[in-house]
């Protein structure tokens, strides 16, 4: 065990101070931030300020809603002399919009639809005050005597009100869970032809016995990519607090998490062993790419297939696909994600990926020590396996 640690702690320092391992780490925390943030800028102004021209049923019914719309949104009221004055405030910019008289709202093109609706309610609530007074009514009681209990909504089926928030977490696991297991795989791969092709697994392997190179190199590589995804999550989930988007995640997104990184775990230690058995069949780094070719398409495939799950959770290809190596790495995370999945479907899936797991540790290890030491032509798998 000594010597795989040895190997780990080689790859870790080797590559974790290239200048690409910390430009991608910290490209990957700036953009999953950015698509925290992202929903918040494009969600409309957090206030807005409208100008009140001889209305002042309307500016006392804002100001008695506490200056406040749908969502904590914050209006400031201003009042105006006349209708040139608010003309020229909307213009300015200095007010989104303004009321002349009860009669007609000013704005700069179209008001905003949440202003618009906030100004709306505020017209309603003070002219339905006004009408009252003027027929003889106490709008206080009449407001009293109307004030009746809201029904209580109980639903009978799945809980909708996350459905887009879900979707678009299952849409960011797809192309995280996509890059971290493609590109520490060519990593492993490109690793591997390279110690062969310059013959200095000949040497290693004169200390160390080949499953201990082949473990190291596969440990070490997967703890970088596993700090890789915990940067991610961790800068996610930060960005979400900072700008208040926290409060519209689903429940349970400990376990989204917790799930996203077990299949990783399991994801990464079948393709990692995959591209070393298969990139040690070649010498060159020119053939990297064309032996591993089958690895590249069953990675594409499982991507594909797990975007489909993204926008169809429920359906029986997800389902039946969550449940099959290795396409379960990606797909059971991302029905995770979207909610409503049976704990026996988690358990079937994970007991089939880590029977699968093992049995690809094993064969890429034989496959491995074999065709490691043979240099020159290209190896053929059949002939190594036989």
């Amino acid at each position: 065990m000594n010597g795989l640690w040895l190997v780990a702690r080689r790859e870790i320092t080797t590559r974790g101070r290239t200048k690409g391992f910390v430009v991608g780490l910290v490209l990957s925390a700036v953009l999953v931030g950015a698509l925290a943030v992202l929903p918040r800028l494009f969600s409309g102004p957090d206030s807005f300020t409208v100008g009140v021209v001889d209305s002042p049923a309307l500016q006392s019914a804002l100001a008695g809603a506490g200056q406040q719309g749908e969502d904590g949104t914050e209006v400031t009221v201003k009042p105006f002399a006349d209708e040139a004055a608010a003309r020229k405030a909307v213009l300015d910019g200095d007010a989104d919009a303004a009321v002349v008289g009860d009669r007609r709202t000013l704005a700069d093109g179209e008001v905003d639809r949440e202003l618009g609706a906030l100004l709306e309610s505020a017209h309603q609530a003070a002219q339905t005050q006004k009408q009252l007074s003027e027929a003889g009514l106490d709008p206080a009681k009449v407001s009293a005597a109307m004030r009746v209990a809201p029904l209580e909504q109980v639903s009978v089926g799945a809980d909708t009100r996350y459905e887009d928030v879900r979707t678009g977490i299952a849409f960011l696991l797809v192309m995280v869970l996509f890059f971290l297991l493609l590109q520490p795989s060519m990593y492993v791969a490109m690793g591997v032809v390279e110690e062969k092709g310059s013959r200095i697994v000949e040497i290693l392997l004169t200390s160390i016995r080949p499953w201990q190179l082949l473990g190291g190199k596969i440990l070490g590589l997967g703890i970088l990519a596993l700090a890789n995804l915990v940067v991610i999550i961790v800068a996610g989930l930060g960005a979400a607090v900072a700008t208040g988007f926290s409060a519209d995640l689903p429940p349970g997104m400990a376990g989204i998490v917790l799930s996203a990184l077990f299949w990783f775990l399991l994801g990464y230690a079948f393709f990692a062993t995959m591209a070393a058995a298969l990139s040690s069949l070649v010498s060159r780094q020119e053939e990297v790419s064309s032996v591993i070719s089958p690895l590249t398409l069953l990675i594409m495939a499982t991507y594909f297939v797990s975007y489909f799950a993204a926008v169809e959770p429920g359906s029986g290809v997800a389902r039946i696909l969550s449940l099959i190596p290795p396409f379960s790495t990606m797909v059971m995370p991302v029905r995770t994600a979207g909610g409503g999945v049976p704990f026996w479907e988690i358990g079937v899936a994970a007991a089939l990926m880590a029977v699968a797991t093992a049995a690809m540790l094993a064969l890429g290890a034989r496959v491995y020590e074999r065709a490691v030491l043979r240099t020159g032509a290209r190896v053929k798998l059949s002939e190594v396996v036989r």
